[in-house]
């Protein structure tokens, strides 16, 4: 190895998966190493197996970092998340368009002033890292500042990101539009400037077809389809009066997905958030062109949007890329346990079937990976994957600590930290081979 590399070493219970939960019996699904050894060099993993064996590749003169009676997983992913929006979060009693009006678009106006970018963009990340995500598809405002800042603060940390400049022509705040041209040419630069950048990535970010006039939606068409691992995000189906909206302001178009689908932003990385109100034909049309939708349960709740029907997506016939969403700031929490809990209860009301625990952990690990086209990098512990991990502490307080004790299987445990969780629970964080959050231990 040159000795320049840089060298890690974790050991502990890791648990990962080998297959989809959905397609196969859960406990099938999930690997676990009870006495697991990663190894990492570079930011990636080079091995991870027992420790009794996997000790034997340890570099000389690399120190083991001991988590006993934690759970190593791969970092957590939230496929749907607006950075912007932190300083809002839990602002009470709207739906969503009085909610955009009233709160929303006059804190977004803020970022053009890339100091109170810079700021938020650093407590977002730091938040993030708290509560074990390490990738996150993220929207920005319409100020080409606010993606700069957020970019800058990822790059420094060493984050592996998606996001984007959002794109508003109408139906918006002076302060809050671009225009159809200036905001291909921003983005354009944007994307020069960053995607691809190290761990940057970059997502077309349309807000919603009402924000867009169609000259705006066809060039972030444009865009999208410009380079073959570019990212777009955008919302759809979320809430019945915009639902009702879009189909006045698009008379020609079948349906809201028909909307983006006539401007050529469905295909595979588009990230659609919500999708809360889609027919089978959505569901059959998302499948065939692989792109995902982002669940977000605790924003759907505190909006009074309505239940995302999980497993007629992920129905096994025509499966639908899904990934987990927080939101924010109309969700109300940028945990992905806080989430994953939340989406238990929407499948409890939603559908006949419950969410197991196996499955909503894929859903924020392995299928994240999956929804973003990103599963040959993140989401798995595995030869190979970039060292973003999380360390899960199931003792964490004395109530979880009280109920673990009762868990007789690992999936056991993890449907008690998804349930009773949340950024407490996160002993540490690693994002690329290093720590960048480590729990101080007067919460432990």
């Amino acid at each position: 190895m040159p000795a320049s590399s840089r060298h890690a070493a974790l050991r502990g219970c890791v648990v990962t998966f080998r297959a989809n939960p959905f397609l196969t019996a859960p406990e099938d699904a999930l690997h676990v190493e009870e006495d697991g050894l990663i190894l990492i060099t570079d930011g990636k993993i080079t091995h991870s197996g027992p420790y009794t064996q996997t000790r034997a590749f340890l570099p000389e003169g690399v120190s083991v970092t001991h988590y006993p009676n934690k759970l190593i997983s791969a970092g957590f992913i939230d496929s749907h998340v607006h950075y912007p929006q932190l300083p809002v979060i839990a602002s009470w009693g709207e739906e969503l368009l009085a909610w955009l009006q009233q709160y929303v678009f006059p804190a977004e106006a803020k970022f053009s002033d890339k100091d109170v970018a810079q700021a938020v963009a650093k407590s977002f990340l730091t938040e993030l890292l708290r509560n074990g995500t390490t990738t996150a598809a993220v929207y920005c405002t319409v100020h080409p500042e606010s993606v700069d800042a957020f970019f800058e603060e990822s790059a420094r940390i060493g984050t592996r990101m998606i996001a984007g400049k959002v794109l508003m022509d109408r139906n918006a705040p002076d302060t809050l539009r671009d225009t159809a041209r200036t905001g291909y040419e921003q983005s354009r630069s944007l994307i020069e400037r960053w995607h691809g950048k190290g761990r940057q990535l970059y997502a077309v970010t349309p807000r919603f077809a009402i924000t867009s006039t169609p000259e705006q939606l066809e060039l972030a068409g444009d865009l999208y389809r410009s380079q073959d691992d570019l990212f777009m995000q955008t919302h759809l189906s979320e809430n019945r009066e915009e639902i009702a909206t879009v189909a006045r302001l698009f008379p020609n178009s079948a349906s809201y997905l028909d909307v983006y689908d006539k401007a050529g932003l469905v295909g595979p990385r588009a990230i659609f958030g919500h999708g809360i109100h889609l027919h089978e034909h959505d569901f059959q049309h998302c499948h065939d062109t692989g792109c995902a939708l982002a669940h977000c349960p605790t924003s759907n709740f505190f909006l009074g949007s309505g239940l995302f029907r999980l497993f007629d997506a992920k129905a096994t016939n025509r499966p639908v890329h899904v990934g987990l969403g927080t939101d924010v700031g109309a969700g109300t929490s940028l945990s992905l346990l806080a989430t994953m809990g939340e989406a238990y209860k929407v499948s409890l009301m939603a559908s006949p079937q419950r969410l197991h625990a196996i499955q909503a952990f894929w859903l924020a690990t392995r299928g994240g990976a999956e929804a973003l086209h990103l599963e040959d990098l993140i989401g798995t512990i595995a030869p190979g994957m970039e060292a973003d991990l999380c360390v899960l502490d199931p003792q964490a307080t004395p109530l979880l600590a009280l109920r673990t004790r009762e868990s007789k299987t690992v999936a056991d445990m993890l449907f008690v930290l998804m349930t009773l969780g949340d950024d407490r629970c996160v002993d540490a964080t690693w994002v690329n081979g290093q720590c960048v959050h480590q729990r101080p231990s007067s919460e432990a």
